[in-house]
């Protein structure tokens, strides 16, 4: 199926075939490479992160749930095997949605969610570590996504007004007691990730980043050190280093590429834990950022991008 930029060719519909017929092996998203989560649990390095299927300042319902639902059977189709979501988006929308779309689930298939933050209100986050809110919120996360257990659960925020040990003692809890399978953390520096593994195994962080925003640098170092997945929210990152002119718009232009796809492309070479999780609400921005598993950057290409940042 053509469209702007890289070709991620046609892969067969769905159409009304059950999700848990879908071959995730197939499709573009596997040329991303595969990692392994604590080394026993494969996913495809380009995944899909679903806050955006919800409404405006990811709150309640999305404005087109039907094209929503679409997003995510196509993810599917693509060759993605990894979604990450949180029981804050909406809150519960994301979770719902991806149970509606894809259950039962396609072999292969790992969901990520995540713990720790309340929603008061539209763009409102309020962080909330107390083991009884953990608990409800994983309970609720595993009823919506209709799970027994969740292959990676995150820890959305480290809230400083309850302890350290407390918040990862509850989920290590959940862990002995099967809920859930491995263990992440969200925007953590080294120091927190070291504290975090005297208590727990973690398998992954997700930090914000992208080739323009690279303050997390040291903690990907980290990560790759320790074999440890980095997914880096806000992929993409500030709309002006996509826009004409700018490196990676400059490197898209000669790659016939766009300046998504060059990023997207530029954060799988930067690093073998690298686990991009670009999130949309449209099935053609989907399918353009799929298409950057099938981008190669040259050396000169990547280096330029990384002297720039």
């Amino acid at each position: 199926m053509p469209f702007a930029g890289v070709n991620v060719g046609m892969t067969p519909s769905i159409g009304t075939q059950p999700a848990g017929d879908a071959g995730v092996d197939a499709g573009p998203g596997a040329r991303s490479g595969t990692f392994l989560l604590r080394g026993d649990l494969p996913v495809h390095r380009l995944g899909f992160g679903a806050m955006r299927l919800t409404g405006k300042g990811i709150w309640g319902e999305p404005r087109d749930p039907g094209e929503a639902i679409s997003v995510l059977r196509r993810a599917v189709e693509l060759g993605v095997t990894l979604i990450d979501t949180a029981d804050s988006y909406g809150p519960e929308v994301s979770e719902r949605l991806i149970a509606e779309a894809l259950y039962p689930y396609p072999k292969g298939l790992v969901i990520a969610t995540k713990a720790g933050f309340e929603r008061p209100g539209p763009d409102q986050w309020k962080m909330n570590g107390r083991p009884e809110h953990l608990r409800a919120a994983c309970e609720g996360s595993l009823r919506r996504l209709k799970l027994e257990r969740i292959d990676l659960y995150q820890l959305h925020r480290i809230d400083p007004g309850v302890p350290f040990a407390d918040q990862l003692g509850t989920f290590k809890r959940f862990q002995e007691e099967g809920k859930i399978r491995n263990i992440g953390l969200s925007e953590v520096s080294v120091a927190d990730i070291e504290r975090a593994r005297k208590i727990v195994p973690i398998v992954s962080v997700q930090n914000r980043y992208s080739p323009t925003d690279r303050q997390h640098e040291s903690v990907l170092d980290h990560c790759e050190r320790e074999k440890m997945a980095f997914l880096p929210w806000y992929p993409l990152g500030a709309g002006a280093a996509l826009r004409s002119g700018s490196p990676l718009a400059k490197v898209a232009a000669r790659l016939h590429a766009t300046t998504a796809q060059v990023a997207l492309a530029w954060l799988l070479r930067r690093s073998p834990v690298m686990l991009p999780i670009p999130g949309t609400s449209s099935v053609k921005h989907l399918e353009e950022n799929v298409g950057a598993a099938l981008l190669e950057l040259s050396t000169g290409d990547f280096e330029e991008i990384a002297r720039a940042s």
